[in-house]
């Protein structure tokens, strides 16, 4: 969006002024109407709001977006409540039919919830949002249009990022059916194995005081599924409301059969191609989990030096008044060498890890060391003889002491120190982060705890160093935001080289695009760099992994965690396969074998890397897999490009040889107005249904109380919601949130929304309420026909307003096409909104008042030109709209005159429609150049009036200079337009200079065109020229003030330089207004002292 737009926006209000005197977030706190809890306003009262002014409509001559002259309103800028009506409302349309507009009057205002009720069920009843395979497998890829959603959690409900989501791609949904391309929009929730299993854990422990292992795994995972079954459809509700145009019939769930079935032949396939494969490796591990998570759900905090935080697996420590623990410090403590009173000096920033030390490392070239290579260091809590080993990998002489302990089970670093020196690797942690039986007396100490206490006895016994502050980075399970250990662990793991190559290659070689095209390089850094993927997850909800450990009946010694007998675990299909491949591989029939599955599940994001194929119902070549994949789009947001788009990429091309879609559109974070991430955490999630039905400060407020935030963060989003909104959020309707999502998209990374910018475009939804209904008067009497456009255009009666009109409409249909095209959802969005707001409500409804209420013969072509041309614009623009906005464009579309007449090509519904396209025989510069040198008249017409403060209703003689040639001519071809848009008696262009009166007013519009309006007995001069005295008094003072400030001894050498640059503007604007002021008191005598002597 433009910056003049941007600012437009910013200034519409509810009131009937032109566009560029009002606000959405202004209108929002200047409507006064009460919301949910609050006194009901009078009939009257609603006219009034929805028609600012309040002035009565007279039937014969309907009033619509009058100019605002004479006296401006005070501007008061005090705050006030994002309050508008929300009138009772009772859905009578049985569902799944379509609503009867025929009995029901437009109502007075624009109410959401009675204009967005029935439509939803209606389309979906109708089966407007399936597609036939038969009919899409013929079709070329430029002809269809496949998408897949991004699959929700299913534990929680969406929020104003989902909605985001779904506005953009519910748009380019409804614009490719609307451009009559087989459309497909597959639904579908992700069984979000870690968030699911923690919610059902805790809600059987709140009702039963049980565990998951109390009730143990088949009874659980039951639990799980009776869970699903009762909260599962609080996001399907949502993305009925939001409008969102998916196939419901194909809605997916990452756990169904189809979706299972497709993960065991992915696991399966990834095995039999060697990729797969299952090992013992350090990797991250999240004690709250009790599992294993991947590389890229790591988040990572860094800590400046010495930091107290609080872990919630532990009881607290008693040592701090609050129960944190200490991190970011240096431990230094001292190795006694085996056979001798040396010690050796060394450091950790995790001391509790020493329990599980191995060896000291040393710099071959250390001088310092060198008596003491190949000897031992003896472990202090169980006299374990500890080896002294040289690495010139790990060791930096310069760095502390030179000498490094190794813990090879829990340091990535110590890690591959320990394969390169053939350490033992001892692990000290239990999976629940307590000591384990190698941990000597600290055993069952919880790890920070057990860290205190290592503490506390190396003092003891004289071993203790010392501590200081250290930088240091942690990271954190995203998932639980527990600390993390590495930690090794059997796991399988699938080896992503080769996907990943041929992943990059896809974008360099411009076979996948990504857009913006700047997440390239992101792309290439991640994919370049890939480590091998660890799948499996200690958890008990989500895909079983279908591997089973095979023995024979009364063989021992055999363990199934011994990574010699990796050959012993059969990947399989099923239990039947596993038997089969168990007997060839033990050689012995089935009944002496004894198969034992995997507990483990597989990582989440694997079913949903399959999501765009296996919703089709791959493997099987089903008819929605050969007309429907690859898919043609995946749109989502940022920050899940290597969670998710990065392992579609490569299992789709793996598994199917073929790129899941061609173009990945990666749409701005959506943070708040302060430009903080949307989090439960910081109680700043709203909930788009809270948007559209309208949510109380009391509701608001209560959600926070239900959460999970500590005391004092409770308190502190309790104040920033009171101060956003005071009254609650008003009900502002699907439609309003939707068309104020998209504009934000023009921004760049992130996007930080302002609800009451939203709140605004509620108002739009109501000026287009009023303008169509206003626009219906004029086109009551008038019978469209289904070639009306082509009729209009060929009939040689359209006037330049028509011409223009037009044209207008044109160059809309040109420009959101094309944003359409590149994803340009901000552009398409402003340029849909300019259309109505400036091109047809503020220049061509108010030209075309007088030609439709001439009702003579003589007037009959032109009346008859400017109706058709007025329905074509506001059937048009409905459809261009209707992308974007569904709901308020069905409505308002169905009850445009000649609905059901329109013959065989008149579709039942808006959202089948042809979307309006580019006719460039049909757009006219002349005319849309001569309308710009028409509306420049006008607007100086308007600045005289209202410099004069010129009454409404009365009119002016107008005088125009200007060009000769074109602007000439366009001026002559326009003077009927100029006077109705200027509230003109008479315009008289280019007469001789004595015709001309000397009591004028005159504006400069540029160096072809002067505006000048006679003036003469219209003016109180005396009473103006007191007004502009006293304010010329009023801004004397300040500016005095300010004057004294700058003249101050000491001003120049004590103030900011910023200071007295923004004291200079200050001041040099009050001289200017001053003058302006001084200007117009000198005219306002000169023109009164000229008439006393005229």
């Amino acid at each position: 969006m433009s910056e003049e737009a941007s600012k437009q926006l910013e200034t519409m209000s509810l009131e009937e002024k032109p566009a560029d005197a009002s606000a959405p977030a202004d209108a929002a706190a200047d409507a006064t109407a009460a919301g949910d809890g609050e006194q009901k306003l009078s009939k009257n009262q609603l006219k009034k709001l929805a028609k600012g002014k309040g002035k009565k409509d007279k039937k014969d001559k309907p009033q619509w977006n009058q100019p605002g002259e004479g006296k401006k309103k005070k501007d008061d800028s005090k705050p006030k409540a994002l309050t508008l009506p929300k009138p009772e409302f009772v859905n009578t349309t049985p569902k799944g039919h379509k609503k009867d507009l025929s009995s029901t009057p437009m109502a007075d205002a624009y109410h959401p919830q009675a204009v967005e009720a029935a439509w939803q069920d209606w389309w979906e009843a109708s089966g407007y949002y399936s597609c036939d395979p038969k009919t899409a497998e013929g079709k070329s890829d430029d002809e269809k249009f496949v998408m897949v959603i991004p699959p929700p959690n299913v534990t929680g409900s969406l929020h104003l990022g989902h909605a985001l989501t779904a506005a953009v791609e519910d748009t380019l949904t409804r614009w490719h059916r609307m451009l009559g391309h087989s459309t497909l929009y597959v639904p579908g929730t992700d069984h979000a194995g870690i968030a699911t299993q923690s919610v059902v854990e805790k809600m059987i422990m709140k009702e039963s005081n049980q565990t998951r292992h109390d009730l143990g795994r088949e009874e659980f995972i039951k639990k799980v599924w009776e869970w699903k079954g009762e909260y599962g459809n609080r996001i399907t509700t949502q993305l009925r409301r939001l409008g969102s145009s998916v196939d419901w019939g194909r809605e997916r769930f990452t756990m169904d059969e189809m979706c299972s079935k497709a993960v065991i032949e992915a696991f399966n396939r990834f095995h039999e191609d060697g990729l797969l494969y299952r090992t013992e490796r350090l990797g991250n591990w999240s004690c709250a989990l009790k599992s294993a998570i991947s590389d890229i759900e790591v988040d990572y905090i860094d800590l400046e030096g010495r930091t107290f935080l609080e872990v919630k697996t532990h009881k607290g420590n008693p040592s701090d008044p609050k129960g944190r623990y200490e991190f970011g410090v240096l431990t230094s403590f001292a190795y006694p060498i085996e056979d001798s009173d040396e010690k050796l000096i060394v450091a950790t920033t995790r001391l509790e890890t020493m329990l599980g030390d191995t060896a000291v490392a040393i710099h071959p070239e250390d001088a310092r060391y060198k008596h003491l290579h190949g000897k031992h260091v003896v472990h202090p809590f169980n006299g374990r003889k500890i080896p002294i080993v040289c690495d010139a990998d790990l060791v930096d002489m310069t760095f502390g002491t030179g000498a490094v302990k190794i813990t090879p089970a829990h340091d990535p670093n110590d890690y591959e120190c320990g394969k390169r020196h053939n350490l033992e690797f001892i692990t000290v942690l239990t999976p629940e982060g307590a000591i384990n039986n190698n941990g000597s007396q600290f055993e069952g100490m919880m790890r920070y705890d057990a860290r205190i206490a290592v503490e506390e006895a190396l003092k003891e016994k004289g071993l203790y160093v010392g501590k200081e502050p250290n930088k240091m980075r942690l990271g954190l399970c995203s998932r639980s935001g527990d600390i993390l250990e590495p930690m090794i662990t059997p796991q399988w793991y699938v080896n992503c080289d080769g996907m990943a190559k041929r992943s990059t290659d896809a974008v360099r070689n411009g076979e996948l695009k990504i857009v913006p095209e700047e997440h390239e390089k992101t792309w290439f850094q991640w994919l370049d760099n890939i480590r091998d993927w660890c799948v499996s997850r200690q958890l008990w909800w989500g895909h079983q992994i279908p591997a089973w450990f095979a023995t024979k009946k009364g063989e021992e010694g055999i363990s199934k965690l011994d990574m010699n007998n990796n050959d012993r675990w059969i990947v399989a299909r099923d239990e039947e396969e596993a038997y089969t491949k168990a007997e060839k591989f033990l050689g012995c029939s089935r009944d002496e074998i004894v198969l034992e599955r995997d507990e483990d599940v597989l990582d989440t994001w694997f079913s949903s890397g399959l999501f765009p194929f296996s919703v089709m119902g791959w493997p099987e070549q089903t008819d929605d897999l050969k007309a429907f994949y690859p898919t043609s789009l995946l749109e989502t947001g940022l920050d899940i490009l290597f969670f998710w788009v990065a392992r579609m990429v490569m299992m789709g091309l793996q598994l199917t040889d073929k790129l899941p879609f061609h173009t990945v559109y990666l749409h701005a974070m959506v943070r708040d107005k302060d430009g903080r991430k949307m989090s439960k955490s910081l109680g700043n999630v709203i909930d788009p249904l809270e948007v559209i039905n309208g949510c109380t400060l009391d509701t608001l407020l209560a959600k926070l109380d239900g959460g999970n935030l500590p005391p004092k963060e409770v308190a502190r989003a309790k104040k920033d919601q009171a101060e956003d909104f005071p009254e609650g959020i008003p009900e502002c309707g699907s439609d309003a949130l939707r068309f104020g999502l998209l504009a934000y998209t023009v921004q760049g990374r992130d996007v930080n929304l302002d609800m009451k910018r939203v709140v605004g475009y509620r108002l739009f939804c109501n000026k287009l309420w009023n303008a169509t209904k206003f626009a219906l008067q004029f086109v009551s009497d008038f019978q469209p026909t289904a070639n009306i456009l082509d009729e209009v255009m060929s009939s040689g009666k359209m006037a330049i307003r028509d011409k223009f009109m037009i044209s207008r409409l044109m160059a809309c249909c040109d420009t959101v096409n094309t944003c359409f095209q590149n994803y340009k959802f901000g552009d398409a969005q402003a340029a849909s909104y300019a259309y109505w707001m400036n091109d047809l409500c503020d220049v061509y409804l108010e030209l075309i008042k007088p030609v439709i209420k001439d009702t003579s013969d003589e007037n009959k072509d032109s009346r008859w030109a400017a109706q058709a041309t007025l329905w074509i614009a506001l059937e048009a623009g409905l459809r261009i709209l209707h992308p974007m906005m569904p709901f308020v464009t069905e409505e308002l579309w169905q009850r445009l005159p000649g609905r059901g007449t329109l013959g065989e090509s008149e579709t039942e519904s808006i959202m089948l429609a042809k979307f309006p396209l580019f006719n460039e025989a049909y757009s006219n510069s002349e005319s849309e150049q001569s309308m710009e040198t028409t509306m420049n008249i006008v607007k100086a017409c308007r600045s005289l009036r209202q410099q004069y403060n010129i009454a409404n209703k009365v009119l002016t003689h107008f005088f125009v200079k200007v060009a000769a040639g074109k602007p000439e001519d366009s001026t002559k071809s326009q003077i009927d337009d100029i006077m109705t848009l200027g509230k003109a008696s008479v315009v008289d262009v280019n007469v001789d200079e004595d015709s001309i009166p000397k009591s004028v007013g005159l504006i400069v519009v540029d160096e072809t065109t002067t505006v000048l309006m006679d003036i003469k007995g219209l003016v109180d001069y005396a009473a103006e020229i007191k007004k502009l005295e006293k304010q010329l008094s009023k801004t004397a003072h300040p500016m005095e003030q300010l004057e004294t400030k700058m003249a101050a001894p000491g001003y120049e050498e004590n103030v900011s330089d910023d200071i007295k640059e923004k004291n200079l503007e200050n001041l040099n604007g009050l001289k200017k207004k001053a003058a302006d002021i001084q200007e117009a008191i000198s005219n306002f005598k000169a023109l009164e002292e000229f008439e006393k002597n005229n």
